[in-house]
């Protein structure tokens, strides 16, 4: 569930723009928690509320093209179609091609407090990478 006590993410000073790492016990995980951290960025909501399911497929060249597309999708089902994902469900993931189910709720600025704005999922300094202790990304979000 988002805004949990204990964040699989720490955000990282970047001059204009919003950084975060984020991690993860294994790939899968890693894109959840990247996902839970970007929406954790831009809106402080409680959502009891059972969503709409909806299918996301993104493909990209690699895992950090890859990470950049599925948070640029997220980010338009939030500013483009007022939509919070409240669940994340990853079907299949590779090196170029994630499969997932999302659970989604309309946006409701009077029960959901906008935090901040993100504009754009930047390339720059992209990084996934496995790590000794899992999986770990960073990625640069535009404000």
């Amino acid at each position: 569930m988002m805004n949990s006590k204990y964040p699989s993410y720490e955000i990282i000073n970047h001059t204009a723009d919003l950084g975060i790492i984020v991690k993860g016990r294994n790939i899968r995980e890693l894109f959840v928690n990247a996902a839970n951290a970007m929406i954790d960025l831009m809106v402080k909501a409680d959502i009891h509320d059972k969503g709409a399911t909806r299918n996301l497929i993104v493909e990209g060249q690699d895992l950090p093209d890859l990470m950049v597309r599925w948070l640029s999708e997220i980010l338009y089902l939030f500013n483009g179609e007022h939509k919070l994902v409240r669940a994340i469900e990853i079907g299949s993931i590779s090196s170029t091609r994630l499969q997932s189910e999302l659970n989604v709720v309309s946006l409701n600025r009077t029960r959901h407090e906008i935090l901040r704005e993100i504009k754009a999922v930047t390339y720059h300094q992209i990084s996934v990478e496995e790590t000794p202790d899992g999986w770990e990304a960073r990625v640069i979000f535009d404000i």
